[in-house]
């Protein structure tokens, strides 16, 4: 059945606020409500268009009146964050996460009216250690897991919607499980790692990752919205790069760093405002993680459209990223080096 009155979390931030935008877009759909605790930029309020902003703190109960009131028949909960920065700090970023869902499911099941519930979760709920396998699949578990973080975070949201689910079996959930997300709009731990000058990796590792597009993001979260196949799915493009092909890609420079000393520097990049690293993404960039999305095509029925490399193209182009060293003479040095070892021989 079609949505009629959706209210979407997160409308300050670009995944909230610019799908409110697409779904008040929907001549279909009566009403559109975006609830945040601040106001969205101002160029982004004028997209959202006929969507209407409330200013509601989702860990206040109060958010169930909200729900109430407008006769809510489903929910978009897009504002789960994965930066401390941010949210204000990891404790601020952990209540909103946390306490947030929490308050935002209880006054979900109190409404009669909601019929449809999504989910913005990450694959970070894998985790990733070197025990990982090739690919995750949606039954799949983590191998290795920190006590805390935004991991953790989503590890417990995903517990707290099952047991909803299992409450209201009469409302559909889906829970969308993302990988990194790319673009030449999206502001993202990636999107400013990739574009710092000089990248920092861990020393003796290459980390396979998987992207998926901005765009594709939106159009998987509206597509759920509308009716989509209630469910678990991870959601990725298809293919992956490796960490070092990436930094190649956006013409950075990679710099190899001891395992040890990864944790001090990522301090220095946080400290200067560059980019704020968490415990869980280092480990990341150490291992990195790939997903099946093979139950996204067959069994809900979408398909990313740009797949990892397109997307990670498009997020370079987007950005104006230029190389730092001039590839073609980086080429000339290889084949100096490639022939000096030949004469050696």
């Amino acid at each position: 059945m079609p949505p009629k009155i959706v209210l979407v979390t997160g409308a300050s931030r670009f995944l909230g606020g610019h799908l409110a935008a697409r779904l008040a877009a929907d001549d279909g759909i009566e009403r559109v409500l975006g609830v945040d605790t601040v106001p969205p930029r101002r160029d982004l309020q004028r997209r959202m268009g006929r969507a209407e902003f409330v200013r509601a703190d989702i860990r206040n109960p109060l958010i169930a009146k909200v729900i109430a009131a407008a006769n809510v028949d489903t929910v978009v909960h897009a504002s789960l964050s994965p930066n401390p920065a941010g949210s204000g700090g990891r404790v601020s970023m952990m209540e909103m996460n946390v306490i947030g869902t929490m308050q935002l499911l209880a006054a979900c099941q109190r409404a009669e009216s909601v019929r449809r519930l999504v989910v913005k979760s990450t694959t970070a709920v894998y985790g990733a250690s070197a025990r990982d396998p090739a690919m995750f699949t949606e039954d799949m578990g983590p191998k290795s897991l920190r006590s805390g973080g935004y991991a953790k975070d989503a590890v417990e949201i995903e517990g707290y919607v099952r047991g909803f689910a299992r409450r209201r079996p009469d409302v559909a959930v889906t829970m969308l499980r993302f990988t990194n997300f790319i673009g030449p709009r999206i502001d993202t731990v990636m999107t400013r790692y990739f574009s710092l000058p000089v990248a920092p990796t861990v020393l003796g590792y290459d980390a396979r990752v998987q992207l998926l597009h901005e765009e594709d993001a939106l159009a998987v979260l509206q597509r759920a919205a509308a009716g989509g196949r209630p469910g678990v799915f991870n959601v990725g493009g298809d293919g992956v790069l490796l960490l070092s092909q990436a930094i190649r890609r956006a013409g950075r420079l990679p710099l190899p760093v001891p395992a040890p000393a990864v944790g001090t520097l990522s301090r220095i990049f946080r400290r200067a405002g560059l980019v704020d690293f968490s415990a869980e993404q280092l480990r990341f960039l150490n291992f990195g993680r790939v997903v099946d999305t093979t139950r996204l095509r067959t069994e809900f029925g979408f398909t990313p459209r740009w797949t990892t490399v397109q997307a990670f193209d498009d997020f370079v182009g987007g950005r104006g990223l230029r190389p730092l060293i001039d590839p073609q003479r980086v080429v000339a040095v290889q084949r100096e080096l490639l022939a000096g070892l030949a004469r050696l021989h």
